[in-house]
């Protein structure tokens, strides 16, 4: 996978605190996006959950097929992506 490099403006004080912290070690960025976009995913499933409990009437099986494959769509779409 190639490398990007972003440059990314800090006010002083974050700057340093994230320096202090190791921060801003490839490694840790990484990790920190890695966790920002999974919870992100979390958070799409959870509204999904809610959005289906919150429907009045129930979905058909069709409805419901239909949430799944978009969903299914979605991950292999952001899947994709990182590649």
């Amino acid at each position: 996978m190639a490398a990007v490099e972003i440059k990314v403006n800090l006010p002083g004080p974050l700057l340093r605190e994230a320096k202090a912290s190791g921060l801003l070690a490839p490694s840790s960025i990484e990790s920190l996006l890695r966790a920002e976009i999974r919870r992100k995913r979390i958070q799409k499933l959870f509204s999904a959950a809610d959005r289906l409990a919150a429907s009045k009437p129930p979905l058909t099986e069709e409805e419901i097929e239909t949430e799944v494959q978009n969903a299914r769509a979605e991950r292999r779409k952001a899947h994709a992506g990182r590649r």
